[in-house]
């Protein structure tokens, strides 16, 4: 007859099962935080440096069209004077667009498009009036130079021609960019689904083997999972490298459980970790597990798992090195590096953040996280 510790394992256990149910995992993968990508702005940031630079750029650039186009013998004071006024133009427009860049972030589609066009017809406006006030007595004398009202018509009307074309292209491309975005975050989610069962149903193996022989133990361990449940299924596209660290110590007391004093631990963390660092969630531990059921569970004495994290200027580097058997192991399918690897580059946009090195005695897994680049997605 069970005892009654071992009716409150098994009912832990069955609580533990009913969390990694199919439905409690497809309403974790799709609860993500993708709406944030709703309701942000199609313009791009005027107060950036590299903004301002491409419209300088582009305005320059459309001065020497319209200077082209007229064919006036004057060549270089004709563009002069179409470069001061397109200048003055497009930089005061972004200027105004940078000052309520705030409010339009918050603004549907056709409010930004009818409040840019408004804002740069206004400019315009006023510096053609300007520019006729300035320049026109110059030019009277002139035959060929059309009258005020109709240099005014007309730069409001290239004005405008030319705000809505870069409003539609500065549409598309954001449309574009979040096709990219939801796509990646679509492809993380789906791996992160394929590495997340891989993980827990090979932790409940190791607690159902235990509960038996062990009761006291199993019961611990199966608090330990819960607490691993609580990081590991919740709904996020990112962990902290404490975070990642904290996780794979669980992981590991409960596997230490298993093999006994065969499984060793090196864990050497460089002083002034970032541990506040974001990271995409479950690297750690899968490599880990690796390490330890084609490592050392194959050893009949065990052997010591290395877990080294090094910073250095512009990036971590997370190693993990564990002894190998002599004999050949059946090759594995190699689900959970791929699936590292894979995620890595969609959330750095970098290859080979992911090393694989082998000797005959050691097999080592380096990770690179780069420190100036927070993940995409």
């Amino acid at each position: 007859m069970p005892n009654d510790k071992d009716q409150c394992n098994q009912h832990l256990l069955v609580e533990t099962i009913h969390l990694l149910s199919p439905s409690n995992l497809i309403k974790n993968l799709t609860t993500s935080p993708a709406r944030a990508l709703q309701d942000r702005s199609f313009l791009p940031n005027f107060c950036t440096n590299q903004v301002t630079f491409l419209t300088v750029v582009l305005g320059e650039s459309f001065a020497f069209i319209l200077t082209l186009a007229k064919l006036e013998a004057d060549f270089w004071s004709e563009l002069a004077l179409t470069s001061l006024f397109v200048q003055w133009a497009t930089l005061s427009s972004a200027l105004l667009l940078c000052c309520c860049h705030r409010w339009l972030n918050q603004c549907g589609t056709i409010t930004t498009i009818i409040t840019t066009l408004a804002l740069t017809e206004t400019v315009t406006l006023i510096f053609s009036v300007l520019g006729n006030w300035f320049l026109g007595p110059y030019f009277k004398s002139d035959p060929l130079v059309i009258s005020p009202y109709t240099a005014t018509v007309r730069n409001l009307a290239i004005a405008g021609i030319i705000t809505l074309i870069a409003l539609r292209y500065f549409y598309i491309q954001h449309q574009w960019q979040r096709n990219i975005e939801a796509e990646a975050r679509a492809r993380l989610q789906a791996l992160q689904a394929r590495i997340h069962p891989h993980f827990l149903f090979n932790t409940l193996n190791t607690i159902a083997s235990l509960i038996r022989s062990q009761p006291d133990p199993a019961e611990q361990a199966v608090l330990d999972l819960a607490d691993l449940l609580r990081s590991a299924l919740t709904d996020r596209v990112s962990a902290s490298l404490a975070e990642e660290i904290e996780l794979t110590r669980r992981y590991l007391a409960i596997e230490r459980l298993r093999i006994g004093e065969r499984l060793q631990v090196d864990w050497r963390l460089d002083d002034g970790l970032p541990l506040d660092t974001p990271l995409p969630p479950l690297l750690l531990q899968p490599l880990v597990e690796n390490a330890i059921r084609h490592g050392i569970q194959r050893l009949p004495a065990g052997g010591i798992l290395a877990i080294h994290v090094e910073r250095q200027t512009r990036a971590l580097h997370v190693t993990i090195t564990n002894p190998r058997p002599p004999e050949p192991a059946k090759p594995g399918h190699g689900t959970a590096q791929a699936n590292i690897r894979q995620r890595l580059q969609l959330a750095y946009a970098l290859p080979d953040l992911l090393c694989i090195s082998e000797t005959p005695d050691h097999y080592q897994a380096r990770i690179t996280i780069p420190l100036m680049v927070s993940p995409t997605v």
